[in-house]
């Protein structure tokens, strides 16, 4: 028996050696108190994951197979939204093949009413209306927001807060972007509010605004791809305390619970932020004072 028993645990060593050999990481142990069978999930043995379409670069990324998704598909696992998704999932206890995805309008993600997805994530800032609605999740992401204006117009040379007062202003409905302009820019000339961010973006292109504000990240392919005529102006001091992004939830929905401790591990282990230097990269643009 005592020879068994030591023949047993020498193969377990072994094969622990042998998966540490290949290079891949072991697994995350599973959450305590959240183990899949009894999370509350729209569909037994399934993630059901909502975002907004088109889905846009660096948040999601790698393009699209699937006509239904516009500019890249959430199924790829790149970009930094769609990479936290997956890790979050597997950390849960859930297989690639078990996450499922469907598209969602940006404001009727938090609006009230019954939810479709066990959570949906498209760059959400969480605000306590909003939270009057649906449940949050913690931070997995702070955000600046910046204004972007093409090189060809004079606010590409504005380096002050106070410098963009006598511009016109656009930026999506619904949108700390746009609470920003009018809460704290405060221009001369009312901002143009847009259903969607690519509307935004278009009026941007098209000369119908000066300056679009958005999160920090986003400029990299707004000026990149979209407009490429255009320029960064400048980072967007913080307001009303740090913004930050949070998973949505249905309101009340208790496996936001397990969800927290799976951002809260990846904060600790560096997780996040190793996700954020892949896909969202450094700050590089000045901060408007």
């Amino acid at each position: 028996m005592r020879v068994a028993f030591l023949g047993l645990t020498l193969t377990v060593l072994a094969l622990g050696l042998a998966a540490t050999a290949t290079g891949r990481p072991a697994s995350h142990a599973a959450i305590a108190g959240c183990a899949k069978n009894t999370l509350n999930l729209v569909t037994d043995g399934q993630l059901s994951l909502a975002t907004d379409n088109p889905a846009f670069d660096p948040w999601w990324s790698g393009g699209s197979k699937d006509k239904d998704w516009e500019i890249n598909d959430p199924t790829t696992r790149k970009g930094y939204e769609s990479a936290v998704a997956y890790e979050i999932a597997k950390r849960l206890g859930f297989t690639n093949k078990q996450v499922t995805w469907q598209a969602v309008p940006f404001g009727k993600s938090y609006a009230p009413g019954r939810k479709s997805f066990d959570w949906y994530m498209a760059q959400v800032s969480v605000r306590p209306e909003r939270a009057k609605a649906v449940t949050f999740s913690t931070s997995y992401y702070e955000v600046n927001q910046a204004v972007v204006g093409l090189k060809a117009n004079p606010i590409s040379k504005v380096r002050s807060l106070a410098g963009l007062k006598r511009y016109k202003f656009g930026a999506q409905v619904g949108t700390t972007s746009y609470s920003y302009i009018t809460k704290y820019i405060r221009p001369s000339e009312q901002p143009n509010v847009y259903d969607s961010n690519a509307d935004a973006v278009a009026a941007l292109k098209n000369g119908q605004i000066d300056g679009l504000v958005v999160d920090y990240p986003s400029t990299g392919y707004i000026t990149a791809v979209q407009v490429p005529k255009s320029t960064v102006v400048g980072r967007l001091p913080n307001r009303g305390g740090q913004e930050h992004f949070g998973l949505v939830l249905q309101k009340g929905n208790r496996l936001v619970a397990c969800v927290n401790k799976a951002i809260r591990a990846m904060s600790r282990d560096g997780t996040l932020k190793r996700l954020e230097l892949r896909w969202l990269g450094r700050a590089g643009a000045p901060v408007l004072k």
